[in-house]
Protein backbone atom coordinates (compact mmCIF):
# COMPACT_ATOMS: atom_id res chain seq x y z
CA UNK A 1 0.00 0.00 0.00
CA UNK A 2 0.96 3.75 -0.96
CA UNK A 3 0.23 7.15 0.25
CA UNK A 4 1.22 10.55 -0.26
CA UNK A 5 -0.46 13.42 -0.18
CA UNK A 6 0.49 17.33 -1.97
CA UNK A 7 -1.28 20.68 -1.73
CA UNK A 8 -3.43 23.13 -4.55
CA UNK A 9 -5.96 26.05 -3.97
CA UNK A 10 -9.66 26.14 -4.10
CA UNK A 11 -10.93 29.21 -5.44
CA UNK A 12 -13.97 31.12 -4.05
CA UNK A 13 -14.61 33.88 -5.13
CA UNK A 14 -11.32 35.47 -4.71
CA UNK A 15 -10.48 34.02 -1.68
CA UNK A 16 -8.47 30.66 -1.93
CA UNK A 17 -8.10 27.51 0.92
CA UNK A 18 -5.82 25.15 0.60
CA UNK A 19 -7.06 21.63 0.13
CA UNK A 20 -4.77 18.72 0.83
CA UNK A 21 -4.67 16.04 -2.21
CA UNK A 22 -4.25 12.47 -0.66
CA UNK A 23 -3.31 9.61 -2.94
CA UNK A 24 -4.20 6.06 -1.78
CA UNK A 25 -3.30 2.92 -3.59
CA UNK A 26 -4.13 -0.45 -2.55
CA UNK A 27 -3.93 -3.78 -3.76
CA UNK A 28 -7.07 -4.76 -6.10
CA UNK A 29 -8.80 -4.01 -9.26
CA UNK A 30 -7.15 -1.19 -11.50
CA UNK A 31 -9.82 1.74 -10.57
CA UNK A 32 -9.49 5.49 -10.05
CA UNK A 33 -11.82 7.35 -7.74
CA UNK A 34 -11.87 10.80 -7.09
CA UNK A 35 -13.82 12.24 -4.13
CA UNK A 36 -14.45 15.50 -1.95
CA UNK A 37 -16.90 17.00 -4.30
CA UNK A 38 -15.26 17.81 -7.14
CA UNK A 39 -17.19 19.55 -9.81
CA UNK A 40 -17.83 17.95 -13.19
CA UNK A 41 -14.17 19.44 -14.70
CA UNK A 42 -12.08 17.96 -11.99
CA UNK A 43 -13.90 14.75 -12.38
CA UNK A 44 -12.35 14.88 -15.51
CA UNK A 45 -8.73 15.09 -14.48
CA UNK A 46 -9.12 11.65 -13.86
CA UNK A 47 -8.35 10.92 -17.67
CA UNK A 48 -6.11 13.73 -18.21
CA UNK A 49 -3.37 12.98 -15.46
CA UNK A 50 -4.07 9.59 -16.13
CA UNK A 51 -2.94 10.39 -19.70
CA UNK A 52 -0.57 12.85 -19.09
CA UNK A 53 1.84 10.48 -16.74
CA UNK A 54 1.88 8.05 -19.11
CA UNK A 55 2.96 10.20 -22.07
CA UNK A 56 5.63 12.02 -19.59
CA UNK A 57 7.56 8.50 -19.42
CA UNK A 58 6.41 7.36 -15.88
CA UNK A 59 4.10 4.08 -15.34
CA UNK A 60 0.99 4.54 -14.10
CA UNK A 61 0.37 2.12 -10.90
CA UNK A 62 -2.13 -0.95 -11.52
CA UNK A 63 -3.83 -0.83 -8.59
CA UNK A 64 -6.81 0.67 -6.89
CA UNK A 65 -6.34 4.43 -6.59
CA UNK A 66 -8.41 6.71 -4.43
CA UNK A 67 -7.47 10.75 -4.05
CA UNK A 68 -9.55 12.36 -1.87
CA UNK A 69 -9.28 16.27 -1.29
CA UNK A 70 -9.91 17.49 2.01
CA UNK A 71 -11.73 19.26 3.19
CA UNK A 72 -14.47 17.63 1.38
CA UNK A 73 -17.00 20.23 2.83
CA UNK A 74 -15.25 22.90 0.42
CA UNK A 75 -16.40 22.76 -3.35
CA UNK A 76 -13.66 22.41 -5.60
CA UNK A 77 -13.74 23.24 -9.45
CA UNK A 78 -11.37 23.78 -12.54
CA UNK A 79 -8.47 22.03 -13.68
CA UNK A 80 -5.83 23.95 -11.28
CA UNK A 81 -5.81 20.70 -9.77
CA UNK A 82 -4.47 18.54 -12.01
CA UNK A 83 -1.25 18.76 -11.22
CA UNK A 84 -1.48 18.18 -7.75
CA UNK A 85 -3.18 15.13 -8.57
CA UNK A 86 -0.46 13.82 -10.72
CA UNK A 87 2.07 14.60 -8.02
CA UNK A 88 0.31 12.59 -5.28
CA UNK A 89 -0.28 9.85 -7.52
CA UNK A 90 3.23 9.56 -8.49
CA UNK A 91 4.13 10.06 -4.67
CA UNK A 92 2.09 6.93 -3.51
CA UNK A 93 3.56 4.72 -6.35
CA UNK A 94 6.64 6.00 -5.25
CA UNK A 95 8.37 7.53 -8.41
CA UNK A 96 8.94 10.61 -6.70
CA UNK A 97 9.78 11.01 -2.86
CA UNK A 98 6.53 11.33 -0.77
CA UNK A 99 8.00 13.65 1.77
CA UNK A 100 9.78 16.17 -1.29
CA UNK A 101 5.70 16.95 -2.27
CA UNK A 102 3.93 17.12 1.49
CA UNK A 103 4.26 20.62 1.82
CA UNK A 104 4.65 21.73 -1.90
CA UNK A 105 1.71 23.53 -3.26
CA UNK A 106 0.96 22.98 -6.87
CA UNK A 107 -1.51 24.40 -9.57
CA UNK A 108 -1.93 23.60 -13.07
CA UNK A 109 -3.65 22.16 -15.62
CA UNK A 110 -2.38 18.69 -17.30
CA UNK A 111 -2.57 18.42 -21.33
CA UNK A 112 -3.06 15.11 -22.48
CA UNK A 113 0.69 15.19 -23.31
CA UNK A 114 2.06 15.67 -20.14
CA UNK A 115 2.71 19.65 -20.86
CA UNK A 116 1.23 22.03 -17.89
CA UNK A 117 -1.44 24.69 -19.05
CA UNK A 118 -1.78 27.79 -17.28
CA UNK A 119 -4.98 28.54 -15.69
CA UNK A 120 -6.66 31.11 -14.04
CA UNK A 121 -6.53 32.87 -10.19
CA UNK A 122 -2.51 32.51 -9.74
CA UNK A 123 -2.51 35.15 -7.44
CA UNK A 124 -4.87 34.73 -5.07
CA UNK A 125 -4.30 31.45 -5.54
CA UNK A 126 -0.58 31.83 -3.91
CA UNK A 127 -1.60 34.60 -1.36
CA UNK A 128 -4.06 32.15 0.16
CA UNK A 129 -1.15 29.26 0.15
CA UNK A 130 1.39 32.20 1.27
CA UNK A 131 -1.38 32.99 4.20
CA UNK A 132 -1.20 29.34 5.29
CA UNK A 133 2.12 29.37 5.90
CA UNK A 134 3.11 27.29 2.69
CA UNK A 135 6.73 28.64 0.97
CA UNK A 136 6.89 26.69 -2.15
CA UNK A 137 4.90 26.57 -4.88
CA UNK A 138 4.58 24.85 -8.29
CA UNK A 139 2.70 26.92 -11.13
CA UNK A 140 2.79 26.64 -15.14
CA UNK A 141 5.81 28.31 -16.32
CA UNK A 142 3.57 30.66 -18.38
CA UNK A 143 2.42 32.28 -15.06
CA UNK A 144 5.31 32.49 -12.48
CA UNK A 145 5.54 36.10 -12.82
CA UNK A 146 2.18 36.54 -11.55
CA UNK A 147 2.80 34.35 -8.70
CA UNK A 148 6.00 36.12 -8.07
CA UNK A 149 4.23 39.00 -7.02
CA UNK A 150 3.68 37.04 -3.34
CA UNK A 151 6.43 37.94 -1.08
CA UNK A 152 8.44 35.36 0.83
CA UNK A 153 7.57 32.56 -1.93
CA UNK A 154 9.41 30.48 -3.87
CA UNK A 155 8.02 29.98 -7.10
CA UNK A 156 8.97 26.79 -9.30
CA UNK A 157 7.38 27.06 -12.78
CA UNK A 158 7.33 24.49 -15.38
CA UNK A 159 6.28 23.69 -18.51
CA UNK A 160 5.88 19.95 -18.59
CA UNK A 161 5.15 17.16 -16.16
CA UNK A 162 8.51 15.66 -17.56
CA UNK A 163 10.09 18.62 -16.24
CA UNK A 164 8.50 18.45 -12.81
CA UNK A 165 9.20 14.51 -12.14
CA UNK A 166 12.86 15.65 -13.40
CA UNK A 167 13.00 18.58 -10.67
CA UNK A 168 11.73 16.16 -7.93
CA UNK A 169 13.64 13.31 -8.48
CA UNK A 170 17.35 15.71 -8.86
CA UNK A 171 17.62 14.24 -12.44
CA UNK A 172 18.58 16.04 -15.41
CA UNK A 173 15.48 18.91 -16.32
CA UNK A 174 13.95 18.49 -20.33
CA UNK A 175 14.10 21.69 -22.79
CA UNK A 176 10.55 21.57 -23.72
CA UNK A 177 9.84 22.75 -27.49
CA UNK A 178 8.58 26.44 -28.64
CA UNK A 179 5.10 26.45 -28.35
CA UNK A 180 4.58 27.21 -31.93
CA UNK A 181 6.11 28.99 -35.24
CA UNK A 182 7.88 32.43 -34.49
CA UNK A 183 5.88 35.49 -33.89
CA UNK A 184 2.63 33.23 -33.04
CA UNK A 185 0.68 33.33 -29.78
CA UNK A 186 1.53 30.67 -27.63
CA UNK A 187 -1.54 28.34 -27.43
CA UNK A 188 -0.82 27.38 -24.30
CA UNK A 189 -2.25 31.39 -22.73
CA UNK A 190 -5.69 30.67 -24.42
CA UNK A 191 -7.49 29.90 -21.20
CA UNK A 192 -5.95 32.84 -19.47
CA UNK A 193 -7.98 35.21 -21.07
CA UNK A 194 -11.88 34.60 -21.20
CA UNK A 195 -13.31 36.10 -24.09
CA UNK A 196 -16.60 38.30 -23.25
CA UNK A 197 -15.41 38.49 -19.32
CA UNK A 198 -15.41 41.63 -19.05
CA UNK A 199 -12.56 42.70 -21.68
CA UNK A 200 -12.62 45.68 -24.29
CA UNK A 201 -12.46 48.74 -22.73
CA UNK A 202 -10.68 50.30 -25.41
CA UNK A 203 -8.69 52.13 -22.48
CA UNK A 204 -4.82 51.84 -23.31
CA UNK A 205 -2.92 50.48 -19.59
CA UNK A 206 -0.15 52.97 -20.95
CA UNK A 207 0.62 55.63 -18.59
CA UNK A 208 0.83 59.04 -20.40
CA UNK A 209 4.42 59.89 -21.69
CA UNK A 210 5.28 56.34 -21.97
CA UNK A 211 5.76 54.11 -25.42
CA UNK A 212 2.52 53.28 -27.15
CA UNK A 213 0.36 56.04 -25.70
CA UNK A 214 -0.74 58.04 -29.33
CA UNK A 215 -3.85 57.29 -28.21
CA UNK A 216 -4.02 58.23 -24.77
CA UNK A 217 -7.38 59.87 -23.98
CA UNK A 218 -6.51 63.70 -23.10
CA UNK A 219 -9.13 65.97 -21.88
CA UNK A 220 -7.32 68.53 -23.43
CA UNK A 221 -9.25 67.05 -26.39
CA UNK A 222 -12.75 68.02 -24.60
CA UNK A 223 -14.10 70.86 -25.96
CA UNK A 224 -15.67 73.55 -23.20
CA UNK A 225 -17.22 71.89 -20.35
CA UNK A 226 -15.29 74.20 -17.86
CA UNK A 227 -18.05 72.93 -14.83
CA UNK A 228 -17.85 69.10 -15.97
CA UNK A 229 -14.36 69.56 -15.77
CA UNK A 230 -13.90 70.97 -11.96
CA UNK A 231 -16.68 67.80 -11.31
CA UNK A 232 -14.70 65.19 -12.61
CA UNK A 233 -11.49 66.70 -10.98
CA UNK A 234 -13.42 66.57 -7.15
CA UNK A 235 -14.56 63.16 -8.28
CA UNK A 236 -11.28 62.26 -8.76
CA UNK A 237 -9.94 63.82 -5.72
CA UNK A 238 -12.29 62.32 -3.28
CA UNK A 239 -13.47 59.37 -4.79
CA UNK A 240 -17.05 60.82 -5.07
CA UNK A 241 -19.85 58.99 -7.39
CA UNK A 242 -20.68 61.52 -10.39
CA UNK A 243 -23.71 62.03 -12.19
CA UNK A 244 -23.37 63.71 -15.71
CA UNK A 245 -26.97 64.76 -17.86
CA UNK A 246 -27.14 65.99 -20.86
CA UNK A 247 -28.09 66.03 -24.21
CA UNK A 248 -26.82 63.59 -27.10
CA UNK A 249 -23.33 64.67 -28.06
CA UNK A 250 -22.16 66.86 -25.31
CA UNK A 251 -19.10 64.91 -24.49
CA UNK A 252 -20.13 62.97 -21.19
CA UNK A 253 -18.53 59.89 -22.58
CA UNK A 254 -15.42 61.44 -23.49
CA UNK A 255 -15.06 62.74 -19.90
CA UNK A 256 -16.18 59.55 -18.33
CA UNK A 257 -12.83 57.61 -20.41
CA UNK A 258 -10.27 60.12 -19.11
CA UNK A 259 -11.37 59.71 -15.65
CA UNK A 260 -8.52 57.02 -15.06
CA UNK A 261 -6.08 58.99 -16.60
CA UNK A 262 -6.38 61.65 -13.79
CA UNK A 263 -6.41 58.90 -11.08
CA UNK A 264 -2.96 58.15 -9.27
CA UNK A 265 -1.34 54.85 -10.01
CA UNK A 266 -2.85 52.06 -7.90
CA UNK A 267 -1.01 51.37 -4.62
CA UNK A 268 1.22 48.07 -4.35
CA UNK A 269 -1.66 46.36 -2.07
CA UNK A 270 -4.25 47.81 -4.20
CA UNK A 271 -2.54 46.68 -7.26
CA UNK A 272 -2.17 43.03 -5.57
CA UNK A 273 -6.44 43.23 -5.13
CA UNK A 274 -6.89 44.09 -8.91
CA UNK A 275 -4.46 41.74 -10.03
CA UNK A 276 -6.49 38.98 -8.13
CA UNK A 277 -9.74 39.86 -9.19
CA UNK A 278 -8.91 40.21 -12.77
CA UNK A 279 -6.80 36.87 -12.93
CA UNK A 280 -10.05 35.02 -11.74
CA UNK A 281 -12.06 36.57 -14.03
CA UNK A 282 -9.82 35.76 -16.75
CA UNK A 283 -9.27 39.59 -18.25
CA UNK A 284 -5.45 39.45 -17.11
CA UNK A 285 -3.52 40.00 -20.35
CA UNK A 286 -0.49 38.00 -20.89
CA UNK A 287 3.02 39.24 -20.12
CA UNK A 288 1.59 42.29 -17.63
CA UNK A 289 1.04 39.92 -14.57
CA UNK A 290 0.53 43.30 -12.53
CA UNK A 291 -2.44 45.67 -12.75
CA UNK A 292 -1.17 49.49 -11.99
CA UNK A 293 -3.55 51.66 -13.46
CA UNK A 294 -7.29 52.08 -11.82
CA UNK A 295 -9.53 50.11 -14.08
CA UNK A 296 -12.25 51.41 -16.53
CA UNK A 297 -15.26 49.34 -16.92
CA UNK A 298 -17.67 50.07 -18.71
CA UNK A 299 -20.81 47.91 -19.57
CA UNK A 300 -23.55 47.80 -22.28
CA UNK A 301 -26.71 49.26 -20.79
CA UNK A 302 -28.83 45.78 -21.71
CA UNK A 303 -26.23 44.20 -18.55
CA UNK A 304 -28.26 41.92 -16.51
CA UNK A 305 -27.70 42.46 -12.25
CA UNK A 306 -25.56 39.52 -12.59
CA UNK A 307 -23.08 40.48 -14.83
CA UNK A 308 -22.78 43.95 -13.15
CA UNK A 309 -22.57 42.55 -9.10
CA UNK A 310 -21.78 38.88 -9.83
CA UNK A 311 -23.21 35.64 -10.16
CA UNK A 312 -23.69 32.52 -12.02
CA UNK A 313 -23.91 29.51 -12.21
CA UNK A 314 -21.84 27.08 -9.35
CA UNK A 315 -20.00 29.44 -7.24
CA UNK A 316 -20.15 32.97 -8.02
CA UNK A 317 -18.02 35.42 -10.08
CA UNK A 318 -17.07 38.78 -10.20
CA UNK A 319 -19.44 41.15 -11.77
CA UNK A 320 -18.27 44.70 -13.61
CA UNK A 321 -18.30 46.17 -9.76
CA UNK A 322 -15.70 43.48 -9.05
CA UNK A 323 -14.00 44.38 -11.93
CA UNK A 324 -13.74 48.07 -11.56
CA UNK A 325 -12.46 47.53 -8.04
CA UNK A 326 -10.42 50.84 -7.47
CA UNK A 327 -11.28 52.20 -10.57
CA UNK A 328 -13.96 53.55 -12.41
CA UNK A 329 -17.34 52.01 -13.77
CA UNK A 330 -19.02 54.06 -16.05
CA UNK A 331 -22.58 53.52 -16.91
CA UNK A 332 -23.81 55.15 -19.78
CA UNK A 333 -27.36 56.15 -21.13
CA UNK A 334 -27.66 54.69 -17.05
CA UNK A 335 -31.81 55.37 -17.57
CA UNK A 336 -31.28 52.25 -20.75
CA UNK A 337 -29.99 49.85 -17.50
CA UNK A 338 -32.63 48.22 -15.82
CA UNK A 339 -34.01 49.28 -12.80
CA UNK A 340 -33.45 45.91 -10.67
CA UNK A 341 -29.83 45.95 -11.88
CA UNK A 342 -29.18 49.81 -10.95
CA UNK A 343 -30.63 49.40 -7.20
CA UNK A 344 -28.53 46.15 -6.85
CA UNK A 345 -25.33 48.81 -6.89
CA UNK A 346 -27.02 50.64 -3.77
CA UNK A 347 -25.28 48.35 -1.08
CA UNK A 348 -21.83 47.84 -2.82
CA UNK A 349 -21.97 51.72 -3.02
CA UNK A 350 -21.98 52.47 0.73
CA UNK A 351 -19.99 49.21 1.80
CA UNK A 352 -17.19 48.94 -1.32
CA UNK A 353 -17.93 44.92 -1.46
CA UNK A 354 -20.77 42.86 -2.33
CA UNK A 355 -21.51 39.52 -0.46
CA UNK A 356 -23.36 36.58 -3.29
CA UNK A 357 -24.80 34.03 -1.34
CA UNK A 358 -25.58 31.01 -3.66
CA UNK A 359 -26.30 27.02 -3.47
CA UNK A 360 -22.73 26.56 -4.21
CA UNK A 361 -21.57 29.22 -1.06
CA UNK A 362 -21.42 32.95 -0.44
CA UNK A 363 -18.90 34.72 -2.05
CA UNK A 364 -17.55 38.61 -0.73
CA UNK A 365 -16.03 40.42 -3.79
CA UNK A 366 -14.47 43.85 -3.40
CA UNK A 367 -16.50 46.71 -4.91
CA UNK A 368 -15.02 50.01 -4.17
CA UNK A 369 -15.28 51.57 -7.29
CA UNK A 370 -16.20 55.28 -8.38
CA UNK A 371 -19.30 55.31 -10.51
CA UNK A 372 -19.91 57.37 -13.32
CA UNK A 373 -23.75 57.53 -14.66
CA UNK A 374 -24.25 59.56 -17.73
CA UNK A 375 -27.81 60.31 -19.47
CA UNK A 376 -30.13 62.08 -21.26
CA UNK A 377 -32.74 64.31 -20.48
CA UNK A 378 -35.19 62.55 -22.11
CA UNK A 379 -35.95 59.75 -24.67
CA UNK A 380 -35.11 62.08 -27.44
CA UNK A 381 -32.23 64.34 -25.66
CA UNK A 382 -33.62 67.28 -26.64
CA UNK A 383 -35.53 68.16 -23.64
CA UNK A 384 -32.70 70.77 -22.04
CA UNK A 385 -32.16 72.11 -25.36
CA UNK A 386 -33.78 75.54 -26.76
CA UNK A 387 -35.72 75.86 -29.72
CA UNK A 388 -34.25 71.89 -30.37
CA UNK A 389 -38.03 70.43 -30.45
CA UNK A 390 -38.33 68.01 -28.04
CA UNK A 391 -41.71 66.29 -28.32
CA UNK A 392 -41.85 64.12 -25.73
CA UNK A 393 -44.95 64.35 -23.74
CA UNK A 394 -44.05 65.36 -19.79
CA UNK A 395 -45.44 62.10 -18.27
CA UNK A 396 -42.98 60.57 -20.48
CA UNK A 397 -39.84 62.58 -19.31
CA UNK A 398 -40.76 61.75 -15.59
CA UNK A 399 -41.01 58.16 -15.96
CA UNK A 400 -37.63 58.04 -18.21
CA UNK A 401 -36.11 60.26 -15.42
CA UNK A 402 -37.78 58.44 -12.82
CA UNK A 403 -35.50 54.97 -13.95
CA UNK A 404 -32.60 56.13 -11.97
CA UNK A 405 -34.65 55.76 -7.96
CA UNK A 406 -34.04 58.24 -5.66
CA UNK A 407 -31.90 55.95 -3.13
CA UNK A 408 -29.56 55.37 -5.95
CA UNK A 409 -29.38 59.19 -6.67
CA UNK A 410 -29.01 59.99 -3.11
CA UNK A 411 -25.70 57.83 -3.00
CA UNK A 412 -24.40 60.57 -5.67
CA UNK A 413 -22.28 63.31 -4.66
CA UNK A 414 -21.94 65.04 -7.74
CA UNK A 415 -24.73 66.14 -10.35
CA UNK A 416 -23.67 68.05 -13.39
CA UNK A 417 -25.69 69.57 -16.13
CA UNK A 418 -23.73 68.94 -19.30
CA UNK A 419 -24.44 71.90 -21.49
CA UNK A 420 -24.24 71.53 -25.45
CA UNK A 421 -21.08 72.60 -26.90
CA UNK A 422 -20.46 76.21 -28.16
CA UNK A 423 -19.22 76.84 -32.00
CA UNK A 424 -16.45 78.49 -30.23
CA UNK A 425 -15.17 76.41 -27.96
CA UNK A 426 -15.85 73.30 -30.81
CA UNK A 427 -13.48 75.60 -32.92
CA UNK A 428 -10.91 75.96 -30.46
CA UNK A 429 -11.75 79.98 -30.08
CA UNK A 430 -12.21 79.35 -26.54
CA UNK A 431 -8.78 78.22 -25.63
CA UNK A 432 -7.82 74.57 -25.26
CA UNK A 433 -8.71 73.06 -21.69
CA UNK A 434 -5.78 71.48 -19.57
CA UNK A 435 -4.44 68.60 -20.39
CA UNK A 436 -4.46 65.25 -18.17
CA UNK A 437 -1.27 65.51 -16.62
CA UNK A 438 -1.90 68.87 -14.95
CA UNK A 439 -5.10 68.02 -13.71
CA UNK A 440 -3.63 64.54 -12.48
CA UNK A 441 -0.96 66.67 -10.55
CA UNK A 442 -3.33 68.30 -8.48
CA UNK A 443 -5.44 65.54 -8.06
CA UNK A 444 -2.29 63.86 -6.51
CA UNK A 445 -1.58 66.77 -4.63
CA UNK A 446 -5.05 67.07 -2.86
CA UNK A 447 -4.75 63.42 -2.73
CA UNK A 448 -1.59 63.57 -0.16
CA UNK A 449 -3.35 66.56 1.84
CA UNK A 450 -6.36 64.49 2.40
CA UNK A 451 -4.06 61.28 3.06
CA UNK A 452 -2.14 63.00 6.02
CA UNK A 453 -5.22 64.16 7.71
CA UNK A 454 -6.78 60.72 7.63
CA UNK A 455 -3.35 58.80 8.60
CA UNK A 456 -3.86 56.27 11.44
CA UNK A 457 -7.37 56.07 10.79
CA UNK A 458 -9.21 52.91 8.47
CA UNK A 459 -10.53 55.94 5.62
CA UNK A 460 -8.20 56.85 2.37
CA UNK A 461 -10.59 59.03 0.88
CA UNK A 462 -13.04 61.62 1.90
CA UNK A 463 -15.71 59.96 0.52
CA UNK A 464 -15.16 57.37 2.95
CA UNK A 465 -15.45 59.51 5.89
CA UNK A 466 -18.31 58.67 7.79
CA UNK A 467 -20.05 61.97 8.48
CA UNK A 468 -20.15 61.59 12.25
CA UNK A 469 -16.82 62.04 12.07
CA UNK A 470 -16.59 65.20 9.87
CA UNK A 471 -19.07 66.55 12.26
CA UNK A 472 -17.16 66.50 14.96
CA UNK A 473 -13.92 65.02 14.65
CA UNK A 474 -12.74 67.62 11.61
CA UNK A 475 -15.33 70.33 11.84
CA UNK A 476 -15.34 73.09 9.03
CA UNK A 477 -14.89 76.39 9.45
CA UNK A 478 -18.04 78.54 11.72
CA UNK A 479 -20.57 79.23 10.20
CA UNK A 480 -19.60 77.27 6.48
CA UNK A 481 -22.64 74.78 7.12
CA UNK A 482 -25.13 77.84 7.43
CA UNK A 483 -26.63 77.35 3.59
CA UNK A 484 -26.23 73.71 3.82
CA UNK A 485 -28.33 73.31 7.27
CA UNK A 486 -31.42 75.83 6.22
CA UNK A 487 -31.07 73.30 2.65
CA UNK A 488 -31.48 70.26 5.23
CA UNK A 489 -34.51 72.00 6.56
CA UNK A 490 -36.47 72.67 3.48
CA UNK A 491 -35.90 68.92 2.48
CA UNK A 492 -33.73 69.81 -0.29
CA UNK A 493 -31.16 67.58 1.31
CA UNK A 494 -31.36 64.39 3.43
CA UNK A 495 -29.51 63.58 6.60
CA UNK A 496 -27.20 61.39 3.83
CA UNK A 497 -27.33 64.31 1.65
CA UNK A 498 -25.53 66.72 4.42
CA UNK A 499 -22.68 64.39 5.37
CA UNK A 500 -22.41 63.81 1.52
CA UNK A 501 -22.02 67.65 1.23
CA UNK A 502 -19.14 67.73 4.00
CA UNK A 503 -17.07 65.16 2.17
CA UNK A 504 -17.34 67.43 -0.95
CA UNK A 505 -16.69 70.40 1.28
CA UNK A 506 -13.79 68.80 2.75
CA UNK A 507 -12.93 67.74 -1.56
CA UNK A 508 -12.56 71.19 -2.79
CA UNK A 509 -10.88 72.48 0.24
CA UNK A 510 -7.86 70.30 -0.21
CA UNK A 511 -7.97 71.53 -3.92
CA UNK A 512 -7.70 74.86 -3.02
CA UNK A 513 -5.32 74.03 -0.21
CA UNK A 514 -7.51 75.10 2.61
CA UNK A 515 -6.85 73.89 6.06
CA UNK A 516 -10.79 73.16 6.65
CA UNK A 517 -13.54 73.93 4.35
CA UNK A 518 -14.74 77.02 4.66
CA UNK A 519 -18.18 78.74 3.90
CA UNK A 520 -17.41 79.25 -0.08
CA UNK A 521 -16.17 75.37 -0.06
CA UNK A 522 -19.52 74.48 0.98
CA UNK A 523 -21.06 76.69 -1.58
CA UNK A 524 -19.14 75.17 -4.46
CA UNK A 525 -19.84 71.02 -2.76
CA UNK A 526 -23.90 72.07 -2.65
CA UNK A 527 -24.07 73.30 -5.80
CA UNK A 528 -22.67 69.83 -7.34
CA UNK A 529 -24.80 67.77 -4.59
CA UNK A 530 -28.26 69.94 -6.09
CA UNK A 531 -27.05 70.76 -9.05
CA UNK A 532 -28.77 74.16 -8.41
CA UNK A 533 -26.85 77.40 -9.64
CA UNK A 534 -25.28 79.12 -6.83
CA UNK A 535 -22.30 80.93 -8.47
CA UNK A 536 -19.61 79.16 -6.45
CA UNK A 537 -18.01 76.82 -8.36
CA UNK A 538 -15.55 79.29 -10.06
CA UNK A 539 -14.04 79.64 -7.03
CA UNK A 540 -12.60 76.60 -7.13
CA UNK A 541 -9.56 78.02 -8.17
CA UNK A 542 -9.24 74.60 -10.75
CA UNK A 543 -8.27 76.62 -13.79
CA UNK A 544 -9.13 74.97 -17.29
Amino acid sequence: MGFARACSVALVGVDGVVVEVQADLEPGLAAFTLVGLPDKTLVESRDRVRAAVVNSGAAWPQKKLTVGLSPASVPKSGAGFDLAVAAAVLGAAEVVDPAAIADLVLIGELGLDGRVRPVRGILPAVLAAADAGYRNVVVPQQCAAEAMLVPDVRVLGVRSLRQLIAVLTDGEVPEEEAPGPQGRPDPMLAGLVVPGAGLGTGISRNRPGEGGAADFPDLSDVAGQHGARRALEVAATGGHHLFLSGPPGAGKTMLAERIPWILPPLSRQDSLEVTAVHSVAGILPPGEPLVVRPPYCAPHHSATMQSLVGGGAGVPRPGAVSLAHRGVLFLDEAAEFSTKALDALRQPLESGHVVIARAAGVVRLPAGFLMVLAANPCPCGRHTLLGAGCECPASVIRRYQARLSGPLLDRVDLRVEVEPVTRSDLLGRGGRGEATAAVADRVREARERAAARLADTPWRLNAEVPGHELRTRWQSAPGALAQAERDLERGLLTARGLDRVLRVAWTVADLRGRDRPEALDVAVALELRTGIARGAALAMGAGS
